[in-house]
């Protein structure tokens, strides 16, 4: 199998090298290069070919935005990952960085170097591999699946846990020794035909569309919410696993180019028709139903499937609340968010779509929504806003 190869581009030393040790520590990611600002990132994308850029933002000489536009002058394809900062500063500069073309955000780990690579290097393996892999196969290589990642991540987190459990004193689970995993013992998991549901009740009106998306997600939506129909009469609910601090950016940048009102969703917000509400970082979303006309409820409960916002949060009160007059998506994702509860609207009689393999960055909410039988049709990220638009537009009235 080929590694996929990272080029990493961030003038802080100490940076460079948490994060080569998060890399180097992950069988089937190898470190290329580094670079202390953009233009020597320039320099050496032709010499080291990554198939994926870790990109930090201020940096002397060429600053992250200078070179992604400096990327889209020269038209190179390669996806970049931003390395980010929470403040709310940080946060405008991250979103006009996913508007000039990155991929993804990742926050920097500050304070304790232990703990705080600790808990961002699952997120950076998860992004770093899906990421560079689709480019990577795009390119003639083949590196491990997504899959293979995933088991990888939750051995290391599990030896890290047992560990800490003992008492013992070790380095941050990304940076843990690879002889803890053995990739020729890896197989990848079969293919599953999807379950057959039998719903509860016919498909009715479409009253309330409810989506979940995760990695992948902040481009897909740009695509998918660039294109819907500017009639479209029902509101839009949004789960985007997404950091605190960086939602209300993310729902102003999809506003800007969405013929639909967009904001991130706030306590009581009644539902309004031709609305799209984003959940906000750290914060479930779910529907209430009022004589007045139903509201979006915000929660801290705990997180569900490792998120907070969850999609199966959303989907499970949309479900209780509107039964058969709803349409579930649910996108590009890794693990399995959102793929029960879509599977339980699309019990109720609700209508659901799933993206399709081809087109998703990581097919993981998707495929185990699928396997279950919640998705009745798996429709491609380009073709997705037409979907949901025709089907809208279609059951808008019994």
């Amino acid at each position: 199998m080929d590694d996929i190869s990272v080029l990493i581009c961030d003038d802080s030393a100490l940076m460079r090298n948490l994060i080569s040790r998060v890399i180097e520590g992950t069988e089937g990611l190898s470190i290329v290069g580094k670079a202390m600002n953009g233009q020597f990132a320039l320099e050496k994308i032709p010499l080291v070919k990554p198939d994926v850029i870790i990109l930090d933002i201020e940096m002397p000489v060429m600053n992250g935005i200078e070179f992604l536009k400096e990327r889209k002058n020269r038209k190179i394809d390669i996806p970049v990952i931003i390395l980010s900062s929470i403040a709310t500063q940080g946060a405008a500069v991250t979103i006009e960085a996913l508007e000039l073309g990155a991929s993804d955000f990742i926050t920097k780990p500050n304070g304790s170097v232990s703990a705080d690579l600790s808990s961002v290097s699952e997120r950076l393996v998860e992004l770093v591999s899906s990421y560079g892999g689709t480019y990577a196969r795009r390119h003639g290589k083949q590196p491990y699946s997504v899959d293979f990642f995933n088991h990888q991540i939750k051995m290391k987190v599990a030896e890290h846990f047992v560990s800490e459990k003992k008492g013992d004193s070790i380095a941050p689970a990304a940076s843990a020794s690879a002889e803890t995993f053995h990739p020729s013992l890896w197989k990848e998991p079969e293919k599953k035909e999807p379950e057959v549901i039998t719903p509860v009740r016919q498909g009715g009106r479409i009253d309330i569309i409810a989506l979940g998306i995760s990695t992948g997600g902040p481009n897909a939506l740009r695509c998918v919410f660039k294109m819907i129909d500017p009639r479209l009469q029902q509101p839009i609910l949004v789960v985007q696993h997404m950091p605190a601090g960086f939602t209300k950016e993310f729902a102003g940048s999809l506003d800007r180019i969405c013929p639909l009102s967009v904001k991130e969703a706030e306590d009581g917000d009644l539902i309004e028709n031709g609305h799209v509400y984003i959940a906000p970082g750290n914060y479930h979303i779910y529907v209430e139903q009022r004589a007045t006309g139903n509201v979006i409820r915000l929660s801290e409960d705990a997180q569900r499937n490792g998120h907070r916002p969850s999609a199966d949060v959303l989907f499970e009160s949309v479900a209780k609340v509107y039964q058969n007059h709803a349409l579930g998506v649910i996108m590009t994702g890794m693990g399995r968010d959102g793929a029960v509860e879509i599977t339980e609207m699309r019990k109720q009689g609700a209508w659901t779509l799933g993206q399709d393999q081809e087109s998703a960055v990581v097919y993981g909410m998707p495929r185990v929504a699928w396997e279950l039988g919640g998705v009745q049709k798996q429709v491609g990220l380009m073709e997705m806003a037409d979907a949901i638009s025709t089907l809208a537009r279609e059951h808008l009235k019994n």
